[in-house]
Order: structure tokens, then C-alpha cells, then sequence
């Protein structure tokens, strides 16, 4: 500390600002968009956002997404799905904001840490870098150095991606204490960075009491007044509605926030997220985006992507066939929860001309006796059992996964839905009727699920839990192989602790168990498989999260095709 209170002592500082800039940026080579939200949460910024991004991608333009999180928690990892809802794992790894699923699935873009921040990951470089002395000397402050850092971060990922825009959303909604230093400094890069490098976009909420009958604006004229008064003027505001908002109110706001009217939009409410990229295209925001930010005309011919993208909706908005999935959670009561697979069958289904529609089913109302297995799961033609961690709802689970496998009923297991399968085979095919996971009782005498000493130490795990991008080594001639399209190595997400026991893994393989997939150096089984079955299938790694609407992960493909034909016969 010495040393470097002695190197400090030789610096003098002559001025207020702090606003570093990674080496070789130059301004003006990259523009930004700066996505708020007033009134409420919730609006939809990022299904907003990647659908403005989409269109802009189309013609040619590279699109870099940023979500910004309030929250002091470092990453999303350590969240409660019943307050925040599903976390996406990135393929570096990172547990993020289940936003950065929604830029993924539709640009069609792998992200990772650096496209995400929240204040716990900021303040945490901020208080490491002042140890080091690298503020020199200075009082720190959130004006300049907070607000210089989210400037440093943004334009560190300009240079990395090489995008030509970037896309900044600032959660959670103007006014709210944890944000406004984000925002003074987007306020504070569009300063620097000059008018036509940045554009501010508000999304706003009006109301539509069903008392009154008619759209009320007052609402949304005081959230962007609050915008306002932090020095941000809106260049296009979107309006969230029930309905489509009306011209009367839409000009109440453009009076109000200085905004022209055609940049004053209705973003009513839609059957599919996948339908805003569509009504975005009905208006002249894209266009006016590109002249706002002097972007230099494209000559791609996007016709044949948005062709692709149409038929895409049209399966959803008109399809042909329906099926009913039964989901079997314990987080059933927030379907947040289970964002990336619901939208993971959304992609297989429309691929598929079909409709799914999920039928929920909580395991822990089956263990209390609230209901049974038979009546959860009559009329249904596929199931999907959801990953999740801890005891509870794991009996009723198991339960379903014995009358799937007796009655021959399409399953995926993901995560920990493969590992009750393991389970239940154990018990009632293997003989084995004490078999169980570690996780659920750490003293059971058979661990066919466990945290074992020689997993523990690979790629430096210790007691962690598995995260990322991951190659998963496929057996030829299994439906894992065919499903991949014939392929030997795949990559995939993971996001677990517990392993499938070696140990175990010649008595399941001797009554019938398949694993098709495994780590490619160690005994570490990755996806089952039952080969006498019209469909069953588990992986260790999370297949929604690499699905995409025009490119459907293979795994739930495969679980609705199988149900499309179940409930054809």
C-alpha cells in the first residue's frame, strides 16, 4: 500500500472527469441504444430490444446487446426462481438475467459475461481496482467514476464484438434508485459521444382501467416526465398496451415529450413475442433509427431471412396440429421459471406446424396426495420433466416417471429430470428400492446419483457446480446420435452438481439403460436413453437454452415429433 500511495503522491489531478476508453476506440465507429422503461417493470424491453435488433441485423448491421441489472447479487446465479424467475446460463458460463435468452434466441448470437452487468458485478471491479490505486488517489464518487466505468464497460464490448450497434437495457424502470446512475451515465455517453451516436428509446405503459372503458396517458406522461428531469430526451417512445393505442393518446404523448408522432408507437399486446419484429416492420422506426444514427445503408437483401422469420409466425399464429405436453415442476406457479423451455418447445412445435400447450403438473401436490399420477397425466401425448434442485417434489417426479415408462408415454428429462429417471429405474427395474441421490438424502446407501471425489477435481470444479459450454461425446446408433444429425461431438449448456454414480452404470446398462452421450475424458454420463421406448430420452446438460426459433434444439424436436405421433395413434 505504500508503494503505491508513493507512486499516487507524484500524480496531480487537474481535472473533474473520469471517462477512460479502451485503447484504439474510436468515436463515432459504434452507435448505441439505450432501452428504458417508465411507469412499470415488466414492459418487455428486451423482447422490445432484440426485436428492433432483428430488424437492424437483417439489414446487415452487427448487434451487440447489453442488459444492465440493479440488483447487488454479482450474476443471477444465486436468484430464487419465485422472485426473478428463470436464470440463462451463457455458454462462458455466467448465470445471467433470463433477458440475454431472449437476445440469443433472436439474433441467433452465443453471449457471454461481457454483455452482461449488474451493480454487484460493477461495484466489485470499482473497490478493486481503488485497492490497486488506479483512481489515483481520487475520492471515489458515482459521479465520475461509477458512471465512467459503465461507459469503460460498454465501450470495452464496441471493441470486442466489432458490433456497429449496441444495445444498452437499463432494468427496471426510470425513477428507481439502483438504475439512475446507469442512466446518467448513458445521459453522459451520449455527451461524449456526440447526438447522433446515441439514441434513447422509452417504453411506457398505458393504462386502460376496465372502469373507464377508454386509454389513459397521465400515467406515461409522468414516468417520461421523470425521464425527463434526469436530462434524458427520448428520441422514440414505445407504448406498452392491452390494445393497440389509440392516435389521440399517442399524440397527448408526443406533445408532452417533444416526440414526433411517427416515432410515438403502439406495442399492444401480441400472441407471440416472435410477432413484434413484425410490427416493428408496419412502422418506420427502423428506418428512422438508421437516420437518427447516420448508420450507412446496407445493401444485404433481407428478404429471404424475413421469409424464413414469416413462415416461422405463421406456424404460430395458424397451426395445424396440437399437443399437450405435461410439465412436472415445483416452480409451476411462475412460469418465469421455465421461460427457455417453454420457448424451446415453442421453436419445436412451430418447426413442426404445431401448437403445444403445456399442461402444468406440481410434484408436491402428487407426494401430499392433493392428486394422482393417473390423473395428472391422462390425456396428455409427450412429458417433459423439468430440472430444479433440492427434495421437494422429487417422490412425485419419480412417481410420474414410473407410469411414463410403464404406459410408453413420449418423456425428456433435463437435468434433474434425467436423474430422477436413473432413479426410478434403479428402484424398479434394477431392484435397487433404496436408490436415490445424495442431494435428496446424503445418507442413502445407494448413490446412484452423487457428487463423487474424482468429479470434484475436473476442470476445477471442487464443490461447484457445472457451468457453461460443454462437449458431450455421442454413441453412434442411438436416437441421441440420429436426433444430432448423426453427429459424434455436440456442445451443449450445463448448470448441475450431481452425476449419474459409475459405479451404477453397468447394472443399468444390464437391464436396458442406453447412455448415449458422455464427458469426453471421464465416466461422466451426459445423456440416457431407452431404446424399447417410443421416446425417452434424458440429458445431464440444458438443451433449451441453445434452442432458436429457426433452429430448434434437437432433444425437444424430437419430444414433439414423438408426442405428434402419439397422439396420432
Amino acid at each position: 500500500m505504500s508503494e503505491i500511495l508513493r507512486k499516487l503522491s507524484d500524480k496531480t489531478i487537474d481535472h473533474e472527469f473520469y471517462s477512460p476508453y479502451p485503447e484504439g476506440y474510436i468515436k463515432g465507429k459504434t452507435k448505441y441504444i439505450i432501452v428504458m422503461g417508465t411507469v412499470m417493470s415488466g414492459l418487455g424491453k428486451g423482447i422490445f430490444s432484440s426485436s428492433l435488433g432483428k430488424m437492424l441485423q437483417m439489414k446487415g448491421f452487427k448487434i451487440a446487446p447489453v442488459k444492465f441489472d440493479g440488483y447487488l447479487n454479482q450474476d443471477a446465479g444465486t436468484l430464487n426462481p419465485y422472485r426473478h424467475g428463470e436464470v440463462f446460463v451463457l455458454d462462458d458460463g455466467t448465470e445471467s438475467d433470463m433477458d440475454l435468452g431472449t437476445y440469443e434466441r433472436f439474433l441467433d448470437i452465443n453471449l457471454t459475461k461481457e454483455y452482461y452487468l449488474t451493480n454487484g458485478k460493477l461495484f466489485n471491479t470499482i473497490l478493486n481496482k481503488e485497492r490497486k490505486g488506479e483512481y489515483l488517489g481520487r475520492d471515489v464518487q458515482v459521479i465520475p467514476h461509477v458512471t465512467g466505468e459503465i461507459k469503460l464497460f460498454l465501450r470495452k464490448l464496441a471493441m470486442l464484438s466489432g458490433a456497429e450497434v449496441v444495445f444498452l437495457e437499463v432494468g427496471g424502470t426510470v425513477g428507481d434508485m439502483e438504475n439512475m446512475f446507469c442512466i446518467e451515465a448513458a445521459r453522459q455517453l451520449m455527451y461524449e459521444e456526440g447526438k447522433e451516436n446515441v439514441c434513447f428509446i422509452a417504453l411506457t405503459y398505458i393504462l386502460e382501467p376496465g372502469f373507464l372503458g377508454e386509454q389513459k396517458s397521465k400515467a406515461a406522461q409522468l414516468g417520461i416526465k421523470e425521464l425527463l428531469s434526469l436530462g434524458v430526451q427520448p428520441d422514440i417512445i414505445g407504448c406498452r398496451a392491452t390494445n393497440p393505442v389509440s392516435e389521440k393518446v399517442r399524440e397527448k404523448i408526443s406533445v408532452y415529450s417533444n416526440v414526433k408522432m411517427e416515432n410515438v408507437i403502439s406495442l399492444h399486446d401480441l400472441k407471440s413475442i416472435y410477432l413484434m419484429p413484425g410490427l416493428l416492420k408496419e412502422t418506420t422506426i427502423v428506418e428512422n433509427v438508421v437516420s437518427m444514427l447516420n448508420l450507412k445503408q446496407k445493401n444485404k437483401n433481407d428478404k429471404i431471412e424475413w421469409k424464413g422469420w414469416e413462415l416461422f409466425v405463421k406456424n404460430i399464429l395458424h397451426p395445424k396440429k396440437k399437443i399437450v405436453i405435461g410439465m412436472t415442476g415445483k416452480y409451476t406457479t411462475v412460469r418465469d421459471s421455465y421461460a427457455s423451455i417453454i420457448k424451446a418447445l415453442e421453436h419445436a412445435a412451430a418447426n413442426l406446424e404445431a401448437e403445444v400447450k403445456i399442461k402444468w403438473i406440481e410434484t408436491t401436490e402428487i407426494e401430499d396426495g392433493k392428486t394422482t399420477v393417473e390423473e395428472q397425466l391422462k390425456d396428455i401425448d409427450g412429458v417433459l420433466v423439468a430440472p430444479g434442485w433440492g427434495k421437494r417434489g422429487t417422490e412425485g417426479k419419480i412417481a410420474c416417471l414410473k407410469y411414463i415408462r410403464e404406459h410408453d408415454i413420449p418423456y425428456l428429462g433435463v437435468c434433474y429430470g434425467m436423474q430422477m429417471a436413473v432413479i426410478e429405474f434403479a428402484r424398479n427395474v434394477c431392484g435397487l428400492k433404496d436408490a436415490n441421490s445424495t442431494e435428496i438424502d446424503p445418507n442413502t446407501k445407494t448413490p446412484v446419483i452423487d457428487v463423487l471425489p474424482e468429479q470434484k477435481k475436473i476442470e476445477n470444479l471442487g464443490g461447484t457446480i457445472r457451468l457453461g459450454g460443454k462437449e458431450v461425446l455421442v454413441k453412434k446408433d442411438t436416437l441421441a446420435y440420429s436426433l444430432y444429425g448423426k453427429k459424434t461431438l455436440i456442445r451443449e449448456r450445463f448448470r448441475h452438481r450431481y452425476e449419474v454414480n459409475p459405479r451404477y452404470i453397468p447394472l443399468l446398462e444390464k437391464h436396458g439403460m442406453v447412455f448415449s452421450g458422455k464427458h469426453p475424458k471421464y465416466d461422466i454420463m451426459q445423456i440416457m436413453e431407452m431404446p424399447g421406448q417410443k421416446f425417452f430420452i434424458g440429458s445431464q446438460f440444458h438443451p433449451e437454452f441453445t434452442s432458436r426459433p429457426l433452429k430448434p434444439s434437437p432433444l425437444y424436436f424430437g419430444l414433439v415429433k414423438a408426442a405428434l405421433s402419439y397422439k396420432k395413434n
